[in-house]
């Protein structure tokens, strides 16, 4: 069976975040396809077949399946229209744990995800742990169910940030990373995130679509506005549109492929 390899959220190869692509006949086994992802050892490996008039696809990390997952699913949209196994023309439709995710292709060679909001709740109390794994003084913090998101008072304190990642580690499942962001200095983006996630295999993440799921409505509330461009600060670097509408995000980048190969395991 084929697997690709792909940069997502970037036209350029060797930047923004890359994905595994495998493109199954039918459903695998779960033992199997983490086999594969530990073998692939990136951010995440996405497994999708055909199903119910779409995908069925699923995300794992070199350690655990995730239930959403963005640059995966941008990867595997950018996949189905290049090897033509979808027409452009059409949406991708993907079944998932977080339901029924679409991506779709815009004229500017762009792609646009479908994803849900996922709003932080203020945290009060922030774990000691953290504060000492960042060794920052945020300016607010807020949490979802798999993160943490820690705002600071500027750009460049989250792109010097050097955090702790034997501390971060530490974190309790589910709570799985966190985000550090600020407002923009640098044009044209209204703010800037890094994402770590050691207990999950990633110490850093290059570029992370799920967190913009959180990110996209805390920023629009801030700055007032409902269309966003976002960069997220990793060495790899990796830019995101951004367009909050109601209960749903749409998270806008570019792809492309590095790598194709056939899996033999």
């Amino acid at each position: 069976m084929k697997i690709y390899q792909v940069d997502a959220f970037t036209d350029q190869p060797f930047h923004g975040n890359p994905a595994a692509v495998c493109i199954l006949d039918g459903p695998r086994d779960d033992t199997w396809m983490q086999a594969v992802a530990q073998e692939m050892n990136l951010s995440e490996t996405a497994f999708l077949f055909p199903d119910d008039g779409g995908y069925r696809l699923r995300w794992f990390t070199s350690r655990m399946e995730v239930e959403l997952c963005g640059h995966a699913t941008l990867a595997s949209a950018h996949i189905l229209w290049e090897t033509g196994a979808l027409p452009r023309t059409n949406e991708a439709r993907f079944h998932t744990a977080s339901g029924l995710l679409v991506v779709r292709q815009l004229p500017d060679e762009w792609m646009e995800l479908d994803f849900p909001t996922i709003p932080g709740a203020e945290v009060r109390d922030v774990p000691p742990i953290l504060i000492e794994a960042l060794h920052v003084h945020p300016v607010h913090v807020c949490e979802t169910n798999v993160r943490y998101v820690v705002e600071l008072a500027s750009e460049e304190a989250v792109r010097q940030l050097q955090p702790n990642m034997t501390l971060l580690a530490q974190l309790q499942l589910p709570k799985r990373g966190v985000v550090v962001t600020s407002r923009a200095t640098s044009t044209p983006f209204d703010f800037v995130s890094r994402y770590f996630a050691p207990v999950a295999g990633t110490p850093e993440d290059p570029v992370t679509g799920s967190a913009h799921c959180t990110l996209g409505p805390y920023w629009s509330t801030r700055l007032s506005k409902t269309t966003l461009i976002a960069y997220q600060a990793s060495k790899r670097g990796g830019v995101l549109k951004l367009r909050c509408v109601g209960d749903r995000v749409f998270i806008a980048g570019q792809a492309v492929t590095v790598m194709e190969g056939d899996l033999r395991g």
